[in-house]
């Protein structure tokens, strides 16, 4: 009995070892497909971020572009106001401008920076006149455009955003004496507008600090 099992033990085991190996070699061949297949969408997602980091650098270089281009030159739509009062007045005063680009003000400077809330015009006037660019939007102006106006006043200690009603224009930036009205924060204009007006040869009283004064910026 004996010698009529041990060839079929013999056989049995042959099959099952011809079993186990072709289960290791699908188990290869899927595990080959699954690295693949991940390689792929990984490549996939470094291409989409490196498109979209390179848009985003082209936008911002084609926006720095502009910028450098107007800086060089007189700015399209600026406006100017002279004659202006520098007297330092109590309570409110009643200006010929909207947002004001000068005039009578309060003794205490608005200190620069971004404000969510309206600041008062007579200490936005007063941060004027020491060499200050004041940003103002319409409340409603969407987030992203905001967030633009953020980065404008981080970047520069003498510049001054807050919202105002009334605007004449979604966005208006202001110096001593000088305005221009814009349709957006991403025209390139506004910053060209920083750029030269901040402690820009209008300023009255060059040297002297937005800082110190009331407020708390954000």
């Amino acid at each position: 009995m004996s010698s009529n099992r041990k060839p079929e033990s013999v056989e049995r085991q042959a099959r099952l070892a011809a079993v186990r190996a072709s289960q290791r070699k699908a188990e290869r061949t899927r595990s080959v497909i699954i690295w693949a297949v991940s390689g792929v969408v990984a490549l996939a997602l470094v291409g989409t971020t490196v498109a979209v980091i390179t848009n985003q650098n082209t936008k911002n270089d084609a926006r720095d572009a502009a910028v450098q281009a107007q800086a060089g030159k007189p700015i399209d739509g600026v406006t100017t106001f002279t004659g202006l009062a520098r007297d330092h007045v109590g309570g409110k005063v009643a200006y010929g401008q909207n947002p004001p680009t000068g005039g009578d003000h309060s003794a205490v400077d608005q200190n620069c920076g971004f404000y969510s809330t309206p600041v008062l015009d007579e200490n936005a006037v007063h941060s004027l006149e020491h060499g200050a660019v004041w940003i103002t939007h319409n409340p409603n102006l969407p987030a992203a455009q905001v967030d633009l106006l953020r980065g404008l006043a981080a970047a520069d200690p003498f510049v001054l955003v807050s919202p105002r009603d009334g605007l004449p224009t979604p966005v208006v930036a202001s110096a001593w004496g000088i305005q221009l009205q814009l349709p957006d924060a991403d025209d390139p204009r506004l910053a060209a507008f920083v750029t030269k007006y901040v402690n820009g040869p209008q300023t009255p009283e060059p040297g002297a600090a937005c800082a110190g004064g009331v407020g708390d910026p954000e």
